[in-house]
């Protein structure tokens, strides 16, 4: 177990915290559902069924959306721009490691399956980080507009207004802002990192310089 942990002791604190919050999420937002439903005079929502409901999923998928974004964007955006003096950077006046030429390595007998395959599964596995990340946006992009419509749509009822399809809420600004508002936040994040790791540092972590770095250097 002590093996298990150390090797995996990073993935498995984030993914703990992870279902920590959701859960936090999940019966804070069980909690506001009911008491609106009691303003309405409705019955409340049992547990269960609040966690199929488009309230639920909307705010799930509307967050993840903007986290798959931000990280496909900085995996892609980090292939070819540079920060100097940035921990987050690839030095631009040295080559590194990711950019060598990777069919020099295709004999090697612990390479990748794919690597020593060459031809198209290369090129897939070449891009499949970011490739998965976009689609795991994507997917969360999808997930959000619908369960939004739903949720949307639910309202409208509400008020004696006819609901909407998934097409008509795509086109409101309530979705909109729903990803904007997420997707600066990450954005702003992102760059307080690439930035902050110029002059700043913290003992021990790869996504800092060593303290005795200058400024001016480039890379972790």
């Amino acid at each position: 177990m002590k093996r298990l942990f150390k090797d995996n002791g990073l993935s498995l604190v984030l993914i703990a915290f992870f279902l920590i919050f959701w859960s936090g999420q999940a019966v804070c937002g069980f909690h506001e559902r009911n008491a609106d439903e009691r303003q309405h005079g409705r019955p409340p929502v049992p547990f269960v069924d609040y966690l199929r409901s488009a309230h639920f999923l909307e705010a799930t998928f509307e967050n993840w959306e903007s986290e798959f974004l931000q990280m496909a964007a900085y995996v892609i955006l980090t292939v070819f721009l540079y920060q100097r003096g940035s921990a987050e950077s690839k030095d631009p006046d040295e080559k590194e490691a990711v950019d060598d030429d990777v069919k020099k390595k295709k004999t090697h007998p612990s390479a990748p399956r794919a690597v020593r395959a060459g031809g198209w599964r290369l090129k897939i596995y070449s891009h499949s980080l970011s490739l998965a990340l976009c689609s795991l946006f994507l997917g969360c992009w999808l997930g959000h507009a619908w369960a939004g419509a739903s949720q949307y749509s639910t309202e409208q009822l509400e008020h004696g207004q006819p609901p909407i399809s998934l097409l008509e809420y795509l086109g409101t600004s309530r979705f909109w802002f729903e990803s904007f508002q997420n997707w600066q936040s990450e954005f702003v994040a992102v760059a307080a990192i690439v930035v902050l790791s110029i002059w700043l540092r913290e003992k021990g972590s790869p996504e800092s310089k060593p303290l005795a770095a200058p400024h001016s250097s480039t890379g972790s």
